[in-house]
């Protein structure tokens, strides 16, 4: 029988999930489907409840519901997921209830972010234990960032436009906030450099760095995947590893694939099913 998976998000017409994990069932030949739905704040319960009493195998949560996730009382979050404050992995599974009559299902709450950021990093060739990483932003992705980076030995920064933000952050992974208009001091004394915010989602967005302080010395990441950032453009121009979103959508996707399926993610067929529906997405608007 096919089973469905899905990623719930408002909105959600965005999501390249669909494509990428619909490679990987067809390059290892799994009887599964995986859709978008939109879904919004006060529907996630329902939505979750639905899905597991419909014998999905696993969803995916993404703006706004990540923390919305937490408040579900059902829900068994993982530590990692905890300690983030975000899920964004579900997955179900079995148990016997009492008397061995009835089943009960678990729902399970994990976060994939961080662990699909590193996987970027480190599949790019960088040493995070002992590197000294400057995360930009504090928001859910910076800190699924910070709280896996911690994890690995890395020594961390924090540049947030809302200073307050940027210390509470650092301060929970014992490293250190900042202003923005740190950035140019701190770049200088970074290993390695995230953008954890939009900026660059849009064409004419301005750069929050200088590109002239990038060096080849530097690993740049920056976890916009729609297009090629201004970020990365300076990066690749500087000779510095070059790290673009594409690679923690796919990582973080695989770490969940592999949760749901128990087998392990061809990560490059997904990370091709994404760059060849991102360069379409480019084409059309191009031709239109």
């Amino acid at each position: 029988m096919m089973r469905v998976f899905g990623v719930f998000g408002d909105p959600i017409e965005h999501s390249l999930s669909p494509p990428m994990h619909n490679a990987a069932f067809r390059a290892l030949g799994i009887k599964g489907c995986y859709h978008a739905f939109r879904v919004s704040r006060p529907r996630l319960a329902d939505a979750i409840y639905g899905a597991a009493a419909m014998g999905f195998g696993g969803l995916n949560l993404t703006i706004p519901l990540k923390e919305e996730a937490l408040r579900l009382e059902s829900l068994e979050v993982d530590d990692l997921a905890r300690e983030i404050g975000a899920v964004n992995t579900i997955s179900f599974s079995a148990d016997k209830g009492e008397g061995g009559a009835e089943y009960r299902i678990r729902i399970q709450g994990h976060n994939t972010d961080g662990r699909g950021a590193l996987l970027a990093l480190q599949g790019a060739g960088v040493r995070v234990r002992g590197s000294r990483v400057l995360i930009i932003g504090a928001g859910g992705a910076a800190r699924a960032l910070a709280y896996s980076l911690d994890r690995e030995g890395a020594e961390i920064s924090i540049a947030n436009r809302k200073v307050q933000r940027a210390h509470d952050l650092a301060a929970s992974v014992g490293g250190t906030g900042f202003r923005l208009s740190d950035l140019d001091r701190l770049v200088s004394q970074a290993d390695v450099i995230i953008n954890a915010t939009s900026v660059g989602m849009r064409e004419g967005d301005g750069r929050m760095i200088d590109g002239h302080l990038l060096k080849s010395h530097h690993a740049v990441f920056d976890i916009v995947y729609n297009r090629e950032t201004e970020l990365i453009s300076d990066a690749r121009s500087a000779g510095a590893v070059a790290i673009d979103g594409v690679m923690m959508l796919v990582y973080q996707g695989a770490e969940a694939f592999e949760i749901w399926t128990g087998r392990r993610a061809p990560v490059d067929v997904m990370e091709r099913a994404v760059r060849e529906r991102l360069e379409k997405r480019r084409r059309d608007e191009v031709g239109g």
